[in-house]
């Protein structure tokens, strides 16, 4: 039996994109310290560098012409007190459900820029040393323009019984092809639904789920924002958590859900979801992302507010009835227990 814990490694890089000490990386969700034949804990991290080292960037950054060759380096960092072989590979790139960045497993062909990389199969590093490893990016001549989201990592494997784990640290590689750039979002599922409130002097509000997918070339980050509008009135909702900020890879979809407060129940409420995009990382010259909107309408009754209407045209008619049944009642228990007829009484 063998497993992987290739992703978690890399799952954090989005807003860690190139530090990768092992225990940090097993408190942000994949347990990359563990007990080697010495019972020594094995941790490392990896970064970006140039021949002679670590150079201070979070991630590799590149924007070569089909055809172009360059030589990149990563610095794999042994934190341990003993020499460890490491394991290099690079491969595809890719963003999960919750917009992190990540890695396809080791064992997965890389098909998009991961097979533009080669790396040395493996290192050897002294204890508390660090090696310098060269990544070499070769474009190929026809590769389509835009982004090509990569990575190289160093892992290790350890093997519990019959299962076998591989614990992965990695670089991110933003690969660039120039050529024609298109920055383009399309909006699609927008669904409404309006939730109100049995207080009939409260407004309700609306949620509102939509995907966003990048239909262009380039990364992209969605400043999203949703309108409400009744016969009353407009409200305005956009995205205060860092979830806007994360990226949008070409091809890639996230869904999005949003609640809009104060919606009043007077029957149609007009919901239009706006996605502003931008290209993610550094502006590029000449190209602007445009704005997509899309419109829904979600019908919304008003039932508190009926139900109090009703209270209050029926209020008078309520009260009229119990006073002559009580007069009524009055009448009768003369009649019962007084002398002589209502009329004398």
């Amino acid at each position: 039996m063998t497993t992987s814990r290739s992703r978690g490694a890399l799952a954090r890089l989005a807003a860690l994109p190139a530090v990768g000490v092992a225990l940090l990386v097993a408190v942000l969700g994949t347990t990359v310290a563990f007990a080697t034949p010495s019972d020594a804990d094995t941790t490392w991290s990896v970064v970006p560098a140039n021949a002679e080292g670590p150079d201070g960037r979070s991630a590799i950054d590149l924007e070569l012409a089909g055809g172009q060759q360059v030589v990149e380096h990563v610095a794999v960092i042994n934190r341990s007190t003993q020499p460890v072989d490491f394991a290099i590979d690079a491969n595809d790139g890719y963003l999960t459900a919750k917009g992190y960045f990540d890695m396809r497993p080791s064992d997965a062909k890389p098909t998009d820029g991961g097979s533009w990389i080669a790396v040395p199969e493996k290192v050897t590093i002294a204890a508390g040393a660090t090696s310098v490893v060269p990544v070499t990016v070769s474009i190929p001549q026809n590769a389509t323009p835009g982004d090509h989201p990569a990575g190289v990592t160093a892992s290790l494997e350890t093997v519990s019984g019959q299962v076998r784990v591989q614990n992965r640290v990695g670089v991110r590689l933003n690969i660039r092809v120039t050529g024609d750039y298109v920055a383009k979002v399309a909006v699609t599922d927008v669904q409404a639904e309006y939730t109100g409130s049995w207080n009939p002097f409260a407004a309700g509000s609306v949620e509102v789920t939509y995907t966003v997918t990048n239909v262009g070339n380039v990364r992209l980050v969605a400043d999203n924002r949703v309108l409400t509008s009744t016969f009353v009135g407009e409200n305005n909702w956009s995205d205060p958590s860092a979830a806007k900020a994360r990226e949008l890879m070409p091809g890639g979809s996230r869904t999005f859900v949003a609640r809009v407060p104060g919606a009043w129940p007077l029957g149609p409420v007009g919901t239009t979801v706006t996605v502003i995009p931008s290209p993610a990382g550094k502006p590029i010259p000449g190209v602007t992302a445009q704005r997509t909107a899309i419109d829904t309408t979600v019908w919304a009754l008003p039932w508190p507010q009926l139900a109090l209407l009703v209270l209050l045209v029926l209020a008078p008619f309520a009260i009229r009835l119990v006073a002559a049944w009580r007069r009524r009642r009055i009448k009768k228990l003369i009649m019962l227990h007084g002398k002589g007829t209502p009329q004398e009484a």
